[in-house]
């Protein structure tokens, strides 16, 4: 019996949600994938540094401030899951400059202006973020960004 296989982007966003599970976040699981030649190069999922204590137990900083979603990333003990598969990039010495994003959420401005700073060419996401300047900043540097629709997903490079 034959089955469908996932197209390259289902498969890269399907391991995007995979990694979200890690997340340490009490408000939004966020996974990561930096992808380049079809290659996986990274992964990162939002929570906060190694060897701090998690959310879960100390509680949500953001949700204790009233902050809406969206707004005052700084107020935060967590990491976005685009910065974590960054720095494990970096960390492993592992070049990203034209490499492809597979996120669970589109990036937020800090993160959008890392990945444009990164090399980053091209970002496919699940859902939305409440963050037009992110949106703008990236279309004006030429990075394609594409909501993934399971129906358009076309299979292309990576």
């Amino acid at each position: 019996m034959l089955h469908e296989r996932p197209s390259w982007d289902e498969y890269f966003i399907d391991i995007s949600r995979l990694v979200a599970r890690r997340s340490t976040c009490l408000r939004r699981r966020v996974g990561a994938v930096l992808v380049k030649d079809r290659n996986i190069l990274a992964t990162g999922y939002n929570g906060t540094p190694s060897g701090i204590t998690h959310c879960s137990v100390v509680g949500c900083l953001r949700d204790q401030l009233n902050v809406p979603s969206g707004e005052r990333h700084e107020l935060c003990r967590g990491l976005h899951a685009e910065q974590n598969a960054i720095i494990q990039a970096a960390k492993h010495g592992v070049n990203i400059s034209g490499a492809s994003l597979y996120c669970t959420n589109s990036p937020c401005i800090i993160c959008a202006k890392m990945l444009i700073n990164a090399g980053v060419k091209r970002i496919f996401y699940l859902d939305g973020y409440p963050d037009q300047l992110a949106a703008e900043m990236l279309i004006e540097a030429g990075v394609r960004v594409e909501q993934f629709v399971k129906d358009s997903a076309d299979g292309g490079e990576v």
